[in-house]
C-alpha cells in the first residue's frame, strides 16, 4: 500500500537510514569503497580528512566510520578519542595500510569494531561494518528509551522523586513515609502520582524505569 508522506515524515525516515562514512586521504580508496557499499544497499559519503568531516553533521544517523588511520592532520586514532570525548559513540572500523599491533591494540581498547589492514577482503569489511551499524542501531534505541525515562523524571516534583526511588527499591509506603519524615497517605498519594507521571503500572516497570536513568541524573533528582 503506498503511503503519501509529508516533508518532515520523510526528513525523519531518511534520518533513521544507516551511513557508513569512508574518511580516506586516498581518492581511488574512497570511491571503491563507496562502491562497495552501494553494491550491498548502503549509502555512503566519503571524507578525505577527519576535519573535513568534523564540519558535517552526518553522525546523527545510524551507521558507522570506516576510518584510515593515517589522515592528513588528525589522526584516524586520534580523531577516534576527539569523538568519543564529545559523547559521539559512532562506531568505527579502521582501515590501513601502515597499522601496527601496538595502533590496533590502542584502537580496540579505544571501542572500535574492528583493526583492517589494507588489502582488506570486501566480506571481511562489510561484516564488520554491519556489525558496527547494528550497535549503533542498538545504542541510539537505548539512548532514545534513556532520554524518555529521564523527561518524565525531571517532570517529577522533589519530593516525588525521593518516593519514586524509595518505590524502585521496593520499599513499603510506612517505610518511605518513615525515611521521608512524612505521612503514608501522603506517600500514597505522591506514590499514585509518581506511576501516571512515569507511566509505569507494576513495581518491575518502576526498577526498570529507575535503572535506565543515569546515576547522576538520580542523584542529583533526590538529593
Amino acid at each position: 500500500m503506498n503511503m503519501l508522506l509529508t516533508t518532515s515524515e520523510k526528513t525523519a525516515a531518511m534520518l533513521e537510514q544507516p551511513l557508513v562514512i569512508i574518511v580516506d586521504d586516498d581518492d581511488g580508496v574512497r570511491m571503491a569503497l563507496k562502491e562497495l557499499m552501494e553494491s550491498v544497499g548502503l549509502e555512503a559519503a566519503c571524507f578525505s580528512s577527519a576535519q573535513e568531516l568534523a564540519k558535517v553533521r552526518l553522525c546523527e544517523r545510524p551507521g558507522c566510520i570506516v576510518l584510515d588511520v593515517r589522515l592528513p592532520g588528525i589522526s584516524g586514532l586520534d580523531f577516534h578519542c576527539q569523538l568519543a570525548s564529545t559523547g559521539i559513540d559512532k562506531p568505527v572500523v579502521f582501515l590501513t595500510g601502515h597499522g601496527d599491533i601496538s595502533m590496533s591494540v590502542q584502537a580496540m581498547k579505544a571501542g572500535a569494531i574492528d583493526f583492517l589492514t589494507k588489502p582488506v577482503r570486501d566480506q571481511t569489511l562489510l561484516d564488520a561494518v554491519m556489525i558496527g551499524i547494528a550497535r549503533d542501531v542498538e545504542n541510539r534505541s537505548v539512548a532514545q528509551v534513556t532520554k524518555i525515562y529521564v523527561d518524565r523524571f525531571n517532570s517529577l516534583t522533589p519530593r516525588e522523586r525521593q518516593v519514586f526511588r524509595g518505590v524502585a527499591n521496593g520499599q513499603a509506603n510506612k517505610q518511605i513515609a518513615y525515611d521521608l519524615g512524612i505521612s503514608e497517605i501522603t506517600v500514597k498519594l505522591h506514590r499514585t502520582n509518581t506511576m501516571r507521571k512515569m507511566r509505569v503500572t507494576s513495581i518491575g516497570d518502576a526498577v526498570r524505569a529507575w535503572e535506565a536513568i543515569p546515576q547522576t541524573t538520580r542523584d542529583r533528582g533526590v538529593n
